[in-house]
């Protein structure tokens, strides 16, 4: 008598959504707040011989930074980070809510840890003045390679008469002197017309001198900075 055949059992397959990778809509990493700020983008690689223009944005609801107190405690912060590690901060700008750099790296590595220094810095040293605790700075940093001698100019002309755009659109800024002393300007020798700053012997100076062709020499090409000059209207 022939065996019966055993019939071999059916699989099921249960409908388990896709979970996990693919392009999806609202995939990826949450934006900090209610909107995306900066792009999680991969950056743009940085050689040794581009300075970059960088810009950090306080997170909303803190104290001004353009008050006495703040800027002395951010200029020690950038004096003990200007040149550390193959990373140096050439020139900046405090405003209320944001900062603004131009620095020089060796790579994309020694610029990331440059400015995660100085945010370390300035964070913990501001969150001891204003005694709290937290996050001081609303998303990652942004940052533009300066490739030519032109926007070079345009991004040091930017970052110095930042604070004179802000007070002409009637921004709390207050600018009452020819130069902003919120910024680096007081240690720049690109002006065409002489600065002088009672008292600035007196003051650690808080940025690195500036080794690129680029950030030392080439700008000048297009003519120096004066003193007097607006910024471009995008930078």
């Amino acid at each position: 008598m022939r065996k019966p055949k055993l019939r071999k059992p059916k699989v099921a397959m249960l409908p388990f959504p896709n979970q996990h990778g693919g392009h999806r809509a609202g995939a990826g990493r949450k934006p900090k707040g209610d909107k995306a700020g900066v792009s999680h983008r991969q950056r743009e690689a940085l050689g040794s011989q581009l300075p970059a223009h960088v810009t950090l944005k306080l997170k909303p609801g803190l104290p001004p930074l353009r008050r006495r107190r703040e800027y002395e405690t951010l200029r020690e912060a950038f004096a003990l980070g200007c040149d550390r590690n193959g990373f140096r901060l050439c020139h900046y700008a405090v405003m209320n809510d944001h900062l603004h750099f131009v620095v020089e790296a060796l790579d994309r590595a020694a610029l990331t840890r440059g400015v995660q220094g100085l945010v370390i810095r300035i964070a913990r040293a501001l969150n001891k003045q204003w005694q709290r605790k937290g996050k001081l700075f609303a998303d990652r940093f942004h940052d533009r390679l300066l490739e030519t001698p032109l926007e070079v100019r345009n991004v040091l002309r930017y970052v110095f008469a930042n604070g004179k755009k802000h007070a002409a659109e009637g921004r709390e800024v207050r600018v009452a002197q020819a130069i902003d002393t919120f910024t680096s300007a007081p240690w720049f020798d690109g002006f065409r017309e002489t600065v002088t700053v009672r008292g600035l012997h007196a003051i650690e100076r808080p940025v690195a001198m500036a080794r690129t062709w680029l950030l030392r020499t080439g700008w000048r090409r297009h003519g120096l900075l004066g003193v007097h000059e607006t910024p471009a209207a995008q930078n």
